[in-house]
């Protein structure tokens, strides 16, 4: 698969992310810059620690793989309070929309 398959002209500046999956091309420009990539970490840090454990590993296995779009909904989930959050992330609730749903599933792989 080339660049121009996926969408991406060859101007674009591309990283690399690996995956267990292979290797994904990710845009340059999609990517949290240091700052974001620290304040969403900060943000994962919980009341709860069940929370921290599970959103730690997340952040470092899969949240630089994430679309711009689930980032967002990552953010709407740290909105939330840590029981109501808690109750979704263990399958106690139901989630607030099919993209929180989603991502849940991400979350809930690791």
């Amino acid at each position: 698969m080339t660049i121009e398959d996926i969408g991406l002209r060859t101007e674009d500046k591309v990283e690399e992310a690996g995956s267990a999956e292979g290797c994904l091309l990710i845009p340059h420009s999609s990517l949290p810059d240091a700052a974001a990539l620290q304040r969403v970490r900060w943000r994962c840090r919980r009341g709860l620690l069940e929370l921290d454990i599970i959103f730690v590993r997340f952040i470092e296995a899969q949240y630089l793989q994430l679309s711009v779009e689930e980032r967002q909904t990552f953010e709407e989930l740290l909105d939330l309070p840590d029981n109501p959050l808690w109750d979704m992330v263990s399958g106690r609730k139901d989630a607030g929309s099919d993209a929180q749903a989603a991502l849940l599933l991400k979350i809930n792989i690791l």
